[in-house]
C-alpha cells in the first residue's frame, strides 16, 4: 500500500507566516517592506558604484570599490539572514497538552458566574530565584522567561526583542545576533558611502 505522506510543520504552521524553499525560510506574511529596504540598499550601493567610485578608482584608489563592495555583501548576508530565519518561535500546546493544563487551572468567576479572563501566572523556582511566568491564551501554553506573543506573526517568541517590518520578521533569540551585525554594517555602509561623496565633491573642486 502507498505510505501516507504527513504534512509538514511548517505546511500547517498556525501562525501568519509565510514559507519559502520548503520551510527553510520564513517570513512575516507582508513581506513589501521587506524588499523595500533591500531595493534601497541595493539602489544606494549602484548609484555609488556607478558614479563615484568610477571616478574614485582613478583619482583616489582602486580599494575604493573593492571595500565598498565587501561591505554591500555582508550588508546583503546579514539583512536576509535576519529576515529569513527563525526569531525563535516556541510550539504551541496541543489540544491534550492544553487540555491538562485547564485541568490544572482553576478559572476566577464574578459574582454572576461569568468566567473572568484574567491573565494567568505560574511561580516557578530557577536556581533558589522565584519566577512567575505568563500564560498565553493564543498559544495556550505559559511562556518562558522574556518570551512575548507578536501581534504581527501570532506567534509566542523566545526572548523576543521587537517586530522589524523592515526586514519583515520578528527578532528574538535566533536571530539576534544577525540583526545586530546588519544594524552595524548597514550604519556603516552609509558612512562609508557618505565620506566617499563628499570626497567626490571635494576632488572635483
Amino acid at each position: 500500500m502507498p505510505r501516507t505522506q504527513l504534512p509538514k510543520k511548517w505546511q500547517t504552521h498556525p501562525g501568519n507566516n509565510r514559507f519559502f524553499c520548503s520551510g527553510r525560510c520564513m517570513m512575516a506574511k507582508d513581506t513589501g517592506i521587506f524588499w523595500f529596504t533591500c531595493a534601497l540598499i541595493v539602489g544606494t550601493s549602484a548609484l555609488f558604484f556607478g558614479f563615484d567610485c568610477v571616478y574614485l578608482t582613478t583619482k583616489l584608489s582602486p580599494a575604493v570599490p573593492v571595500v565598498g563592495g565587501m561591505l554591500v555583501v555582508f550588508v546583503l548576508g546579514t539583512f536576509f539572514r535576519t529576515g529569513c530565519t527563525d526569531p525563535g518561535i516556541l510550539p504551541r500546546s496541543t489540544d491534550a497538552e492544553a487540555a491538562f493544563l485547564e485541568q490544572q487551572y482553576e478559572p476566577e468567576r464574578d459574582e454572576n458566574g461569568q468566567v473572568r479572563n484574567q491573565p494567568r501566572l505560574q511561580e516557578l523556582t530557577v536556581a533558589g530565584q522565584s519566577i512567575k511566568v505568563k500564560f498565553c491564551y493564543t498559544c495556550r501554553m505559559f511562556r518562558p522567561p522574556r518570551a512575548s506573543h507578536c501581534s504581527v506573526c501570532n506567534n509566542c517568541v523566545d526572548r523576543f526583542d521587537h517586530h522589524c517590518p523592515w526586514v519583515g520578521n520578528c527578532i528574538g533569540v535566533r536571530n539576534y545576533r544577525y540583526f545586530y551585525q546588519f544594524i552595524l554594517s548597514l550604519a556603516l555602509l552609509a558612512a562609508y558611502i557618505f565620506a566617499f561623496a563628499v570626497t567626490t565633491l571635494v576632488l572635483r573642486e
